[in-house]
């Protein structure tokens, strides 16, 4: 009985997965053209002014269950002949309009402007700055905004003529991280309508790669730390005495302590030396690119940490040791753009 069903429970299962793929294509071609519908429509831009073009409107499901019960009160209105029952529904229908124009004036003059995002390491969560700006002659309530999977923030434009917005989303892939379309929704006033927007602001985040803590590394190493002490002689610091050897230069000699009966004495005089670092991306060999850029950004903000002077060799790039916020951010950087694609901000 099994070896007879097997097969047949084998097709049945076959014939599952192959329908499920062919609606996961149908859903996956159907996106495609849409995200192509509104790019045409909604092109991407760093300022969005929004229009009749720019702004969509739809019932919710308070709005299709408020016409559901006009349809009913008509319905009973004409099966009763009841001139009472008619007023009441053209009246509500006519407020249902009304709603109609006041949730589309409500988005309609609005300027949504990018500001800048904060740079972010992998898996970490960036800020993105956001201007929103009223039309001069109204105001504007229960705006609604949020990127998917950020956070929202809801706004009101009433004595402000303009608001800036921070919303914070986590950063999964290094390099230029970009949030997406921005929604920008609205069920103001009577939440019978959902008047909504969604905008390609081109907007970017630097992500960094994620640091990963390894242990204290050879080439990393010196015989004296940053800033040590070394012995020269003729230079004007000085450090202390040591015991007199043969072929010390007379001008180093003690001669204060000689006149003092004391033993042969010469001066010591130092200099001090800087140490630079090189984050090498062959100090990491054997390792994936990721596992490479994680270790070399630990370093680069150990060395940032303790102040000394590092620089960076990548494939691509060749950095000169030096210290500072901006050397660090400018070598970051080259972490976090490395085999990535370079853009202006």
């Amino acid at each position: 009985m099994w070896m007879l069903l097997g097969p047949e429970c084998d097709l049945v299962e076959n014939d599952a997965l192959g329908t499920k793929r062919h609606s996961m294509g149908i859903r996956t071609r159907i996106e495609a053209r849409f995200r192509g519908w509104l790019n045409r429509r909604i092109p991407p831009a760093r300022e969005v002014i929004l229009d009749q073009r720019r702004i969509f409107i739809f019932p919710t499901r308070v709005g299709f269950f408020f016409g559901a019960c006009l349809l009913l009160m008509l319905l009973a209105a004409i099966n009763f002949e009841n001139n009472l029952s008619y007023a009441l529904t053209f009246w509500l229908a006519t407020l249902f309009i009304v709603a109609i124009l006041h949730t589309y004036a409500n988005l309609s003059g609005l300027t949504i402007r990018a500001l800048r995002a904060e740079p972010a390491f992998l898996g970490q969560q960036s800020e993105f700055h956001l201007m929103i700006k009223r039309s001069k002659r109204r105001e504007h309530f229960a705006l609604h905004l949020k990127w998917p999977n950020s956070s929202e923030t809801l706004e009101n434009l009433i004595d402000e003529d303009s608001v800036i917005v921070q919303l914070h989303m986590s950063v999964d892939s290094r390099g230029w991280f970009s949030p997406g379309r921005l929604l920008l929704e609205s069920t103001y006033p009577l939440g019978l309508l959902r008047c909504w927007t969604s905008v390609d602001l081109e907007l970017y985040a630097l992500v960094y790669p994620r640091p990963i803590v390894s242990a204290e590394l050879s080439g990393l190493g010196a015989n004296r730390p940053d800033g040590a002490a070394v012995f020269i002689d003729g230079n004007d610091d000085f450090y202390g005495f040591r015991s007199y050897r043969k072929g010390d230069s007379l001008r180093q000699v003690y001669w204060k302590g000689l006149a003092k009966q004391q033993s042969p004495m010469t001066k010591q005089y130092t200099a001090y030396t800087n140490r630079s670092v090189w984050l090498d991306w062959d100090m990491f060999a054997g390792m994936d690119t990721e596992q490479r850029l994680s270790h070399l950004c630990y370093w680069l903000l150990e060395c940032d940490r303790r102040g000394e002077e590092y620089g960076l060799r990548l494939p691509t790039a060749v950095i000169e040791p030096a210290l500072g916020e901006k050397h660090r951010n400018r070598l970051l950087k080259e972490l976090a753009l490395f085999s990535k694609e370079r853009r202006s901000r």
